[in-house]
């Protein structure tokens, strides 16, 4: 007679799903947004540590290329990562000082030069006048008291202003520079370092693939885009100059800078150049003229030249690249703004080479890019 297998007692199968419920982890849903909530925290609470980093990294995969024609010809890598260094010094120097005196004139002349746009706009339009008289006499009722004008004072301060903030910007440029040079001089190491940390030969390859598509993009696209805007900005200048504005050659920094800046930065370089020709000439119709003339040119560098020069597996989402520079403007201001289509490009190259983000690769590219520029999936 076999003895039967003991059966188990009813109120266990029962308990085991309470149990279950009980002991049910957090939600992955939760999980991604504490890390999420985390990341952008602590980027915007360590932004002076963030910023030169990633500006340092973002110019290494630009030069990297350069640094490695110079290494076949037998230049050690800390030679040229020092030239390189001390071009962008000179570079940097150059342009900060082509554009302080104009701009520190244009801030100190800051309320001469809204009396000048509320006399122009107030021939313009009698119920604008009467706005700008309103707000006179509320700014009157506060005039009398010593503690107003104090204040006044203190706030018009600009160069004390300006004192405070340099030291801060110009540490934070050193940092780069010297970061910049050491992963210069340092040649292939992340390269090889990120080589050996995979466990097979499959993941080594994938590894190696992303680093050097990411970089060889990259530096493709921030070279190409450097030239384009310097020569939008020899055209902006020509063209100011040949209008009768004042300081042609300002403007033709300012069209070189804000082009980094999709979108945005077009849009601040017309209201700039017409806010000066409202000030600089009688004839009211000047501004429309001028921002006109600023527009024509950066929309023709936007719709012609850079798409047929950067390619069309560069060309990212619009609406993405939008929201991109708008979120890194309020997190990072302008070196956001400027590192946000890099960073966008980065991502999409590292979503392509990753099983299952296929699909974040191909929303974040343009509605007819191609799979990629050899046709084998990448946008």
């Amino acid at each position: 007679m076999s003895a039967k297998a003991p059966q188990p007692a009813p109120e266990e199968h029962a308990e085991t799903p309470a149990r279950g419920r009980l002991t049910s982890p957090v939600p992955r849903w939760a999980t991604i947004g504490l890390f999420i909530y985390a990341t952008i925290y602590t980027l915007s609470y360590a932004k002076s540590f963030f910023v030169p980093v990633v500006l340092a990294f973002l110019l290494a995969l630009v030069f990297s290329p350069i640094r490695r024609v110079f290494d076949r010809r037998g230049v050690p890598s800390a030679i040229t990562s020092l030239f390189i260094v001390l071009g962008l010094m000179a570079g940097l120097t150059a342009i900060l000082g082509a554009l302080s005196l104009p701009l520190i004139g244009w801030i100190e002349r800051g309320p001469e030069i809204a009396r000048q746009v509320q006399s122009q706009l107030s021939d313009m339009s009698a119920a604008l006048s009467g706005v700008f008289d309103a707000a006179e006499r509320l700014n009157s009722l506060g005039a009398p008291g010593p503690e107003t004008e104090r204040v006044a004072v203190q706030s018009g301060n600009t160069a004390a202003d300006v004192a405070t903030v340099v030291p801060g910007v110009l540490a934070q440029i050193v940092f780069t520079l010297v970061l910049l040079f050491f992963l210069l001089a340092s040649g292939d190491m992340f390269q090889e370092k990120l080589v050996h940390a995979m466990p097979t030969f499959r993941d080594k390859r994938r590894a190696v693939n992303v680093a050097y598509d990411i970089e060889r993009k990259l530096s493709r696209y921030l070279l190409t885009i450097t030239i384009i805007n310097g020569g939008l900005g020899v055209a902006v200048g020509t063209a100011m100059w040949l209008m009768g504005m004042p300081s042609p050659a300002v403007f033709g920094l300012i069209a070189f800078l804000f082009n980094f800046v999709p979108y945005l930065g077009a849009i601040a370089g017309v209201v700039v150049a017409s806010a000066v020709a409202l000030v600089s000439f009688d004839w009211v119709g000047w501004p429309l003229v001028v921002g006109g003339v600023y527009f024509a040119l950066t929309s023709l560098e936007g719709q012609l030249v850079t798409p047929y020069f950067v390619g069309r597996n560069l060309r990212l989402n619009t609406v993405v690249v939008f929201l991109s520079v708008t979120f890194w403007a309020w997190l990072w201001s302008a070196v956001g703004m400027v590192v946000a289509v890099p960073l966008l490009a980065a991502l999409r190259t590292i979503a392509y080479h990753v099983d299952g983000l296929g699909g974040l690769a191909s929303f974040l590219g343009e509605r007819h890019s191609e799979t990629d520029e050899d046709g084998r999936g990448e946008g």
